[in-house]
């Protein structure tokens, strides 16, 4: 049975709420532009079941944050504190405190093994179970 047919084609990105987040992400750096064209990419690529779960805890569903998400929670982390990105040593050090809390917060919030439940629920739904 071929199921690369018209009627089974990977729908296009044009119009949905993930089509106009790319294109909102567009031109801010060229690394989002890179996270940008890699989401694009896996939302239009053709998978099978083994991959299609690969990829969910790849992005979302690793339950120790070893994921795209972890992997954004951290670099938060990183970008927010003064120790690792010297542009901030500039700010009045109440200012960089605060900062970098709040980078602490946002990481500790993005690699919560609870943000994960959903997408290994997936994974699981896939499998049967």
């Amino acid at each position: 049975m071929d199921l690369h047919t018209a009627g089974n084609a990977v729908p296009s990105l044009d119009g949905t709420d993930l089509g106009d987040a790319l294109d909102d992400l567009t031109g801010i750096h060229a690394g989002l532009d890179l996270i940008r064209d890699g989401i694009r990419l896996l939302a239009l690529d053709r998978h099978d079941l083994n991959t299609t779960q690969v990829l969910v805890a790849a992005l979302a569903g690793s339950p120790d944050a070893t994921d795209v998400i972890g992997a954004v929670g951290m670099l938060v982390a990183r970008l927010t504190s003064p120790d690792s990105n010297p542009c901030l040593r500039t700010l009045p050090l109440d200012q960089q405190k605060e900062t970098a809390l709040h980078g602490e917060h946002a990481a500790f919030d993005l690699t919560n093994p609870d943000l994960r439940n959903s997408a290994s629920n997936a994974n699981a739904a896939i499998d049967g179970h």
